[in-house]
């Protein structure tokens, strides 16, 4: 059954809400425009705050209702991150669209909630903060990302699981070279108020 599950998890995260949602609005594809990400920041860059909101929730569901439904199904903590994993791989390597996706975050704070609510919960904490502070929103994600393994330790205490998840964040700074190379020389772009 985890099996199947874990390859439901990739194929829902490989909807690109990004680009359905552009599609939708008549908004341009936000592959060919802004960061050419197609996530949710860069949809706020081309279409708006609401188009942006809609993107950010529909990823962040792509995470939760897989994990949602291990855990309905009574699967263990474990086995609930690797359906996190597969929804997360599902959201960066789309199958649906020659895998090339977003960089994960929002997919993964939704699989997060599900998996640890206040794990979850922390990440996002974190996250408002530091952006309210540094006003730089791949660093806030990224800080957030740092310390998540470390309060999904502490609140869960499953290492197998927490090793899943350190996974996941260590994936996470990969998809955001890119913004790190930037951050680095100073060109990163600030959240706007």
């Amino acid at each position: 059954m985890l099996p199947l599950l874990i390859i439901s998890a990739y194929l829902i995260g490989s909807i690109s809400m990004a680009i359905i949602i552009c599609r939708a609005l008549d908004l341009p594809d936000p592959r060919t425009q802004g960061s050419n990400n197609p996530g949710a920041t860069n949809v706020l860059r081309i279409g708006g705050k609401k188009a942006a909101a809609a993107t950010l929730v529909g990823d962040g569901l792509k995470g939760f209702v897989p994990v949602a439904i291990g855990q309905y199904l009574g699967l263990e903590t474990q086995a609930l991150a690797l359906i996190a994993l597969g929804a997360f791989l599902g959201h960066v390597y789309p199958i649906f669209f020659g895998f090339k996706g977003g960089k994960g975050v929002a997919t993964f704070i939704g699989s997060l909630l599900a998996l640890s609510y206040f794990a979850g919960l922390a990440f996002i904490v974190t996250w408002l903060f530091v952006a309210k502070v540094l006003k730089i929103s791949s660093l806030s994600a990224l800080i957030a990302t740092l310390l998540t393994p470390l309060y999904f330790y502490l609140i869960d205490g499953d290492i197998e699981a927490t090793f899943i998840v350190g996974i996941l964040c260590l994936w996470i700074f990969y998809t955001h070279k890119s913004n790190i190379k930037r951050m680095l020389s100073g060109e990163e772009d600030s959240i706007k108020s």
